[in-house]
């Protein structure tokens, strides 16, 4: 994100369904059909990286240089973080299984690196680290165990990415001719993990904000060409846009976002689309505030999660409307794709919140 997007994110960290209603979003009483079951981490730091395994598995990334696995669904927490990397900030985490993850810090110059682990995290080996003083890196992700992106914030008008063919293990600049250009103000936001994601073996998408419209930008190619397309989330200055994206399908997709600045309203904080986000659809009950992660429930057509820094939500519309079901804070959800319905999502956050999701009878 440019700078004075990333000045006012890191300000702003201390910082049953209505199907078909159209007046605007209210809080609303809680879900009582799920709830997230916060697990002891033993830390403060906040993990905006978050890597669903299974019900089991989870990795989680985030400040102070921290990045946390569990095997037994949360019970215990091992610190697996590289040592001496205390400074670094984590905000994005990818895991093939419980022995291979990829992990994203950010910040200007060097600050920003890619390290990798193959085992569990008692080791770990830097991968990538970004030599030019004006380029930041946000987020990565992943089609599949050997071919990945990393995406950075805009240099001399054009959005950076890296790409992996090798499971991580290296990366190269994609060429400058097909890069998505910016527009003045435009930037990604690594608020989430979610601002560059895949779908499927070749589709990617990047979620922006810091200009006077939000996009969603797509590539076909793994990220060597790409089209672009406004979002209706709230735009206009540094601090709104889309945070999030989620695609259960190349066709299929959710953002989320707004406005993070505390107290500001958010009247358009997500949208779906069912065209690999050439066109989107701002929800007609829409969550109550900005909203920085979203996941699809796994083995669903139209059942998402969405949460932000006041709570969580519900659809089961496929973005169409949504409801609350829990108001603690929390700032990135992530599904494990092979788990059953709900139980292999995860949810993580400040003062090292980290939670798994329970669905609950009656």
């Amino acid at each position: 994100m440019g700078k004075t997007l990333r000045t006012l994110l890191t300000g702003a960290c201390g910082a049953a369904l209505a199907l078909g209603a159209t007046a605007p979003a209210r809080a609303a009483a809680p879900d009582r059909h799920m709830a997230w079951e916060l697990k002891d981490t033993g830390t403060d730091a906040r993990f905006r990286g978050l890597a669903a395994v299974s019900r089991a598995t989870a990795w989680a990334a985030g400040t102070k240089g921290t990045v946390l696995l569990t095997r037994d669904g949360g019970t215990t927490w091992r610190d697996v973080s590289p040592p001496g990397e205390r400074g670094l900030e984590f905000r994005d985490i990818e895991a093939f299984d419980a022995r291979n993850a990829v992990v994203l810090a950010i910040g200007e110059g060097e600050a920003s690196r890619i390290l990798r682990t193959e085992d569990g995290g008692t080791t770990w080996t830097e991968a990538f680290r970004n030599t030019d003083p004006k380029a930041f890196y946000d987020c990565v992700t992943f089609f599949d165990r050997h071919h990945g992106l990393a995406l950075g914030d805009p240099v001399d008008g054009r959005f950076r990415l890296l790409a992996t063919d090798d499971g991580g293990r290296a990366w190269r600049p994609l060429p400058a001719a097909g890069l998505p250009a910016a527009l003045s103000g435009e930037a990604a936001f690594a608020a989430s993990g979610q601002c560059v994601v895949g779908s499927g073996p070749r589709d990617a998408w990047i979620a922006t904000g810091g200009a006077n419209v939000s996009r969603v930008l797509h590539s076909t190619d793994r990220g060597r060409t790409w089209t672009a397309t406004e979002a209706p989330l709230p735009a206009g200055d540094a601090a709104r846009g889309v945070f999030g994206l989620a695609f259960r399908d190349r066709a299929h997709g959710l953002a989320v976002g707004g406005d993070y600045r505390t107290g500001q309203p958010s009247p358009r904080a997500a949208a779906a689309s069912g065209n690999g986000g050439r066109t989107w659809h701002v929800a007609t009950t829409p969550p109550a505030a900005y909203r920085s992660g979203v996941a699809w429930l796994p083995h669903t057509r139209t059942t998402a999660l969405a949460v932000g820094p006041t709570g969580s939500d519900l659809t089961t519309d496929g973005g169409r409307t949504w409801r609350t079901f829990d108001t603690g804070s929390y700032d990135t959800v992530d599904c494990a794709p092979a788990a059953t319905v709900g139980a292999g999502c995860w949810a993580a956050g400040e003062k090292g919140r980290i939670a798994r999701l329970a669905l609950r009878k009656g």
